[in-house]
Formats: C-alpha cells, sequence, structure tokens
C-alpha cells in the first residue's frame, strides 16, 4: 500500500450545500483562457475562441470568461470554483472539439475533486455484513405493496394521546358499563 495518499487533502463525497435539492448553482465560477495568437500548438484553442466561446458564454451567465493572450506560451485552461479549487489543464496541441469537450468537464465537475481522498461518514472496528442501519430498517413489509393512502398506515401513532382523547375514551368506558348495568338488572 502506498503512502502518496497522506499528502491528499481528505474530504466527504457530498453535494455542496445540497447543491440541486432546491435549486442548482452552478460551481464554476471563473474560467481563464490563456493562449497564443501564432503558436501552432494553440490552433484548437484559438478556433474554439473563433467559433464555440460565444455561444459557451451565452448558455453560462454565471460563468466569467477571461481571454489572457500570452506570446509563444502552450495553450492552457484554467477553471476557479466555488469552494476555492482551481483546476489547471493543458490544451497544447487539441483540436476544437477536445477543447470543447474539456471545458464541458470542467464547467460539469464541482472543483478538484481529483486530488481529494475520499473519506467516509462512519469508522467502525467491526464492520457489519447487514450494512448501516437507515430509518426504513424495521418497517413492515406490507407498506411495500398497499395503496396510500391508508389508514392504517396513515394513523399517527407516535405522538402520546392527548387528554381530549383520554376523556372521549373514558367517556365511552362509562356509557358502556352504564349500558351493561340497564341490561344486566
Amino acid at each position: 500500500m502506498s503512502n502518496s495518499n497522506l499528502f491528499l487533502k481528505s474530504g466527504f463525497v457530498r453535494a455542496p450545500l445540497q447543491n440541486g435539492v432546491g435549486r442548482y448553482v452552478q460551481q464554476l465560477q471563473r474560467i481563464v483562457l490563456k493562449f497564443c495568437k501564432t503558436h501552432g500548438g494553440s490552433r484548437g484553442m484559438r478556433d474554439y475562441i473563433e467559433q464555440d466561446l460565444v455561444d459557451f458564454a451565452k448558455q453560462n451567465p454565471g460563468v466569467v470568461v477571461y481571454l489572457k493572450p500570452r506570446r509563444h506560451r502552450s495553450p492552457v485552461v484554467v477553471a476557479e470554483y466555488l469552494n476555492g479549487d482551481r483546476v489547471w489543464m493543458s490544451m497544447h496541441n487539441k483540436t476544437q472539439t477536445e477543447v470543447t469537450k474539456w471545458i464541458e468537464v470542467l464547467r460539469t465537475q464541482e472543483g478538484d475533486i481529483a486530488s481529494t481522498r475520499l473519506r467516509k461518514y462512519q469508522h467502525t472496528d467491526y464492520p457489519s455484513v447487514q450494512g448501516p442501519w437507515s430509518p426504513f430498517t424495521f418497517k413492515d413489509p406490507e407498506l411495500n405493496t398497499v395503496q396510500l393512502p391508508d389508514p392504517k398506515f396513515g394513523a399517527n401513532n407516535r405522538l402520546p394521546m392527548s387528554a381530549t382523547e383520554q376523556l372521549r375514551i373514558m367517556f365511552e368506558k362509562q356509557k358502556l358499563s352504564e349500558k351493561d348495568l340497564k341490561t344486566g338488572e
């Protein structure tokens, strides 16, 4: 086993701020396209900028796009995310379609997840073969096939009986006992 994971930051698998539960917030905040106007390795990046960049900016209004021309340098894409991660990717000698695909990958991920050592939420020295407990572990299997709403399963039997309910039951018992006394005599 390697000790290379000691140098990686650790984290849990999660959706940032429960993203997508209420509404979706795109995690890509800023993208910087660095390229050379004359270098041959930047041809795919220049073609992407000329043909597809305006459409990308229209489809993603929450992403700030910067163009940074540099002389005699290899093309690079730098993506910055809401959680502070920065992902740097070389686009040297990539075609326009490859650049489009890699920018789409950067747009859809939540940050630099490749350099994160994933941890579990629970740990035990004696793991169970049955799996973790969930609220549905001890539920009645009949609940899987019943047509809802059903009064049997819809009854709230978790709350204690209210005083009004107790008085009503006592009154019903008293009426029954009086009826039994009258019929018994």
